[in-house]
Formats: C-alpha cells, sequence, structure tokens
C-alpha cells in the first residue's frame, strides 16, 4: 500500500512592522471616535414634533403604569411595548457632558481623518456636522 506525502505549505506572509501595525491601530481608534460622534449627532437631528427629554419620557412610564392597572389585555400589551421602547430610549440618550466629550475627541481627529479619506466639508455637512464643529476641528469649506 503506498501512503501519500503531504506537501507542507511553510510560506510566510510578510510580518507588519510596527509603525504600520500603529497606524492601522490609530485608524481604527480615529473611526470609532468619528462613529460615536456621527451616531450622536444623528440621534439627536432634529425631528418633527416635541423633543423627547429625559424628563418627558419618564412622566409619560409613570402614567404608562397607572394605565396599565385598568387596560384590556390588547391595549395592555401595547402599553408594555410603549414602556420598553421609552425605556430603551431612555438609556441610549446622551447626558451634555457626553456629547461634549464626543465633540471634542471629534475635533481632534476629524482633520487627519478628512484629510486622510478624502472627506469634504460639504460631506460633513451632509450628515450633519455643525459648521462650528467643523472650524473647530481645522476643516475648511
Amino acid at each position: 500500500m503506498a501512503t501519500k506525502k503531504t506537501a507542507q505549505k511553510t510560506s510566510k506572509k510578510p510580518e507588519m512592522s510596527k509603525a504600520h501595525k500603529q497606524a492601522l491601530a490609530n485608524g481604527r481608534a480615529e473611526g470609532k471616535i468619528i462613529r460615536e460622534y456621527l451616531e450622536i449627532v444623528e440621534a439627536t437631528r432634529p425631528r418633527r414634533g416635541r423633543k423627547r427629554t429625559p424628563e418627558s419620557i419618564a412622566k409619560r412610564l409613570t402614567a404608562i403604569n397607572i394605565e396599565m392597572r385598568s387596560a384590556d389585555p390588547v391595549t395592555k400589551v401595547r402599553l408594555i411595548q410603549e414602556r420598553l421602547n421609552l425605556r430603551n430610549e431612555l438609556a441610549g440618550m446622551k447626558t451634555p457632558a457626553q456629547v461634549k466629550a464626543a465633540e471634542a475627541k471629534f475635533v481632534r481627529v476629524a482633520k487627519r481623518f478628512s484629510d486622510r479619506n478624502d472627506i469634504t466639508f460639504d460631506a460633513w455637512r451632509e450628515v450633519g456636522v455643525s459648521p462650528a464643529v467643523l472650524k473647530k476641528a481645522g476643516i475648511a469649506e
């Protein structure tokens, strides 16, 4: 009986330099900062109707708890879903201090990120970043 010898591949991938690894890590960190700020911009974009505040959500949650006491089963399940939605919305809200911190981080990295990725002032504006923030970041029209 013949036995097969399997050829082992010994091709090595060239190792990345420390500088290259550091550049990749910096890019990931900057991307995370940009993403976090843009998510805040999107979440706080003006919408039609009344703006919800943590206080208004808390008030509605209290009203839902009262309404549930006398609600029929179908209404009760709708109220439960509304309560879950409101709790999720409340949990996702950022405090003014958190928004300021994210903005400061964005300002610190946005210029390098823009230059490296060829992102223009107009592109940032279209996603909702204010001209004042872009000016602080050093991104001109």
